[in-house]
């Protein structure tokens, strides 16, 4: 029998907690921020009260061990809902296997809620925060599958969309009729003088899909802010009610069992004129307000910033700031994904290395999302100064690298869909399945064995890297299975001006099974991947309570990093990224301490700084050492 939370017990979080709610709401508010304080402190008691007993069990395991997602053990998975689960919530509870057998223990579903009717950019214009969507199944039907995946040991991450609720929600509803609170929650301006100003310095999210950031609402006789389409209406964040009704969204969905809220569009939810409207300060404390309730509402809930932004933006949402402050515990490290694929197109390690060598440590009670591929576009985001520093231009690099992976620059091996192209600052996005974006495309069109060879090596390469940096690594669903491009989505008038859905196909059971027939490209996938998740699972120094740091070994084409872990010791990555074997001497950073290692993904092997072409090593202590102090 689990005892209901106790008024002790969340009188003792919102003793932690208010300073920092407190502090975030007068920051973004002035004086209102502390009545506004007031209510937000109520409705999170009221929240925690209502916790079912399994969540108020939850919150004291995670009391007890706060550092649950820094754990080397942890390993995630990203899906959209219907096209993982065959498109209803009982079609994912049978995939739970799957993801056991996999070792995934931290599921992403993509487009859970309620969409807009119609077309609703891949589920991101949400109708209804408080309820799956209705063509997945019921509320129960969420419950259940909640249930099930927690006791299978998953962890369940949903998308919070903080810039905006779709045209179809109950607010814009309400706006339309008449109310001017629902009206108020929303940025609208009665003509063009403001919206003109802003857009001088704004840029476009969608230039070929949703041109401009403002769209006249007839019903309204006002433009409306529409950052990213033109059916999602940005929210009024200087509004306190707006900052009201989401906490209670927030605490909504974390009293579901929630473990994992993700900050979608966190960057841009403040708005100021003359700027880009992005990374202002803020977003920042828009997200440190939400952490704040939720410590005391919901503390086993924990916030992933979605927000892929410039190296210099990135760890502010992980709360590194002039003074730290507490604000999301995940983001995503998106300049490790760009800089993996540069290093593929590129067969060389020196940006990647300058690059995120400028990275600061994020705090130790932080953490990354590392990843490969995931639902979106890949933004090329290689900053001007980086490319100087290694002898290329920023511009030129970024036109090189669409251009190799849409497939047309001599050599290439990618068979990439260019997206987001916008010819006035020459800037192209690319849309493609892992696979697809290493080779393997190609490779079967070809009939070349040594190509799909490469290509299956190439995508291990990058998960290797993933899984050996440091965070949480997420395996986007298919590249388990080497699943290509679906080029369906050409067929649905919804869905074919996006390409950004031909990486998102729906799970095949026929491909799934090739994966236990031996010598398939399937089953190498599976077969490597399942082995990272048994290695990183044995190697301590995987513990994200440290950081990574690229270091300089002598060869152009071995990217390499070093982490030391204050507990659990040390690691050296050493990724090949070239076509030829590379031979290296060991490193300054490991000093003498040579002797008795092992590399952590072949431990047979005896020339551990002999690296053959697209071969990762993560070289520390044998499982299970521990340093003498």
């Amino acid at each position: 029998m689990i005892e209901p939370v106790s008024p002790a017990e969340v009188d003792a979080r919102a003793d932690e907690w208010r300073p920092d709610l407190l502090a975030a709401l007068r920051g973004l508010y002035g004086l209102r921020g502390d009545d506004l304080c007031d209510v937000l402190e109520k409705r999170a008691r009221e929240a925690a009260a209502q916790r079912a007993p399994e969540m108020v069990a939850r919150d004291r395991e995670r009391a007890v061990r706060p550092d649950w997602y820094l754990s080397n053990e942890r390993v995630g998975y990203m899906a959209y809902a219907d096209r993982f689960g065959g498109g209803t919530l009982d079609g994912l509870r049978d995939r739970i296997p799957h993801l056991v057998d996999l070792g995934v223990d931290v599921l992403h579903l993509l487009s859970l809620l309620t969409p807009r009717v119609g077309e609703s950019d891949g589920g991101f214009a949400i109708r209804d925060y408080r309820s799956p969507d209705p063509r997945l199944g019921t509320p129960a039907d969420l419950q259940q599958l909640i249930g099930a995946l927690h006791d299978a040991g998953i962890n369940l991450c949903v998308d919070f969309v903080l810039n905006h609720t779709s045209d179809d929600h109950e607010w814009t509803l309400a706006a339309r009729a008449g109310s001017v609170y629902h009206r108020d929650l929303y940025i609208t301006f009665p003509d063009r003088t403001l919206p003109d100003r802003y857009e001088a310095t704004l840029p476009e999210v969608f230039p070929d899909l949703s041109p401009g950031n403002f769209t006249w609402i007839a019903e309204l006789e006002r433009w409306v802010w529409t950052t990213f389409r033109d059916f999602q209406w940005d929210l009024n964040w200087a509004n306190p009610d707006v900052m009201i009704e989401v906490a209670d969204l927030a605490f909504h969905l974390a009293n579901l069992g929630v473990d994992v809220l993700r900050l979608d569009a966190i960057a841009f939810t403040w708005k100021r004129l003359g700027t880009n409207c992005q990374n202002q300060p803020e977003a920042h404390l828009v997200a440190q307000a939400l952490r704040a309730a939720l410590g005391i509402a919901a503390p086993a809930t924990i916030l992933l910033a979605e927000a892929i932004v410039g190296p210099d933006d990135l760890l502010g949402y992980l709360g590194r700031h002039e003074l730290e402050r507490r604000e999301c515990e995940l983001a995503y490290h998106n300049q490790l994904m760009v800089q993996g694929w540069s290093m593929l197109a590129t067969r060389e390690a020196a940006l990647a290395r300058v690059a995120l060598s400028r990275l600061p440590d994020p705090p130790s009670r932080t953490t990354w999302f590392t990843y490969v591929r995931c639902h979106d576009d890949i933004g090329w985001a290689i900053d001007d100064p980086d490319a100087t520093a290694v002898g290329v231009t920023g511009a030129g690099h970024r036109e090189f690298l669409a251009r190799f992976y849409r497939g047309d620059f001599p050599g290439s091996f990618a068979r990439g869909t260019p997206f987001g192209i916008n010819p006035t600052t020459n800037d192209e996005r690319t849309s493609g399945m892992g696979a697809t974006l290493a080779g393997m495309t190609a490779a079967v069109e070809a009939g070349d064995p040594a190509a799909v060879d490469a290509a299956i090596e190439r995508l291990l390469l990058l998960y290797a890297i993933a899984f050996g940096y440091g965070g949480i690594p997420i395996i986007y669903m298919g590249d388990e299975l080497c699943m290509v491009d679906d080029r369906g989505y050409l067929d649905d008038p919804l869905r074919h001006a996006d390409s950004r859905w031909c990486h998102r196909p729906e799970f095949d059971e026929s491909i799934a099974a090739r994966a236990f027939v031996a010598g398939t490209a399937e089953q190498r996938l599976w077969d490597g991947i399942r082995a990272l998740v048994t290695a990183r699972r044995r190697c301590l120094p995987l513990h994200g309570a440290t950081s990574s740091h690229p270091i300089d070994i002598g060869h152009p084409s071995v990217f390499a990093w070093h982490r030391r872990h204050p507990r659990f010791g040390e690691l050296l990555g050493l990724a090949n990224v070239g076509d030829g074997a590379a031979t290296i001497t060991p490193p300054s950073a490991l000093g003498t301490r040579t002797s008795g290692l092992v590399d952590h993904l072949d431990p047979d092997a005896n020339r551990l700084f002999q690296i053959a072409p697209r071969q990762v090593r993560w070289v520390a202590q044998p499982p299970g050492y521990a340093p003498i102090p």
